[in-house]
């Protein structure tokens, strides 16, 4: 029993150390950002226009698939069910407040942590062992502008866009059954949508988008940064950059979620 306490104790002491560290970093990337960025060089804008075309442009193909076959999945299972209890006209706030308040800023975090969130940390850590950021920091550069921020913000900007397209891409991939499964106009389903949604819900299903991007970017970052002298350590302090992006969002969207909901 006593042994049980400890490893919880130490976990949760790690947790916590983690999550200042993390805190920190989105704190100087954001200072970095707002303060820097605009006086910085071409080449940290060029690592920034980089970071949002990897995570966010080439994650279209596999956000496009699993918004469309979600949509149809969550749309068959409402028209199925609601008709039964007599609550057709629940069909459009169903679809908002499973789609719209969490799964598309949930699941847009989930496909950029397996693609993005491992490359950055692997990056990164392959950088330290192969004294890449040293280098850079013997020659003056500053590697929070030029390597961190950007990671950082790109990774946020790109969930914030693919969450919006996510969401309407779901939408659109419900109105396949909607329109040529049960005969319903797509001004009715999409009439029905609008009506159940509110700027609320837009707004707090972007505002986690923002949040979620900069704990992927800056939990894998700090993770890759965590990298010492072994290679072997890459692999490894990666799936914990995996493990703590996915627990810290949805710790944080459970938060969001309950502040303003419930």
């Amino acid at each position: 029993m006593t042994g049980i306490i400890r490893y919880l104790g130490r976990s949760a002491l790690s947790w916590v150390e983690v999550t200042r560290a993390v805190l920190g970093v989105v704190s100087l990337s954001l200072n970095t950002f707002v303060l820097k960025f605009a006086k910085g060089s071409s080449a940290t804008r060029s690592v920034l226009f980089k970071q949002i075309y990897f995570t966010g442009f080439e994650a279209l193909p596999i956000i496009s698939w699993i918004a469309l076959i979600l949509g149809l999945i969550i749309v068959t299972q409402i028209v199925n069910i609601l008709p039964k209890l007599g609550a057709e006209g629940l069909i459009g706030e169903i679809f908002v407040w499973v789609v719209i308040r969490e799964i598309g800023p949930v699941f847009a975090s989930v496909i950029v942590i397996a693609r993005s969130g491992t490359a950055i940390a692997s990056e990164l850590g392959a950088m330290k062992i192969s004294r890449e950021l040293t280098a850079l920091e013997v020659m003056g550069i500053d590697t929070m502008h030029y390597l961190i921020a950007p990671r950082v913000i790109g990774t946020a900007i790109s969930v914030f866009v693919l969450t919006f397209y996510f969401e309407i891409v779901a939408i659109l991939g419900g109105y396949l059954l909607a329109g040529f499964g049960q005969n319903i106009a797509f001004s009715v389903y999409i009439n029905s949508i609008l009506e159940a949604m509110s700027f609320l819900e837009v707004a707090v299903s972007l505002l986690k988008s923002l949040l979620f991007g900069l704990i992927i970017g800056a939990v894998c970052s700090y993770y890759g940064l965590t990298v010492e002298r072994s290679i072997t350590q890459i692999p490894q302090k990666t799936t914990k950059a995996v493990i703590g992006s996915l627990r810290l969002v949805f710790v944080v969207d459970a938060v969001i979620t309950f502040i303003f909901f419930i």
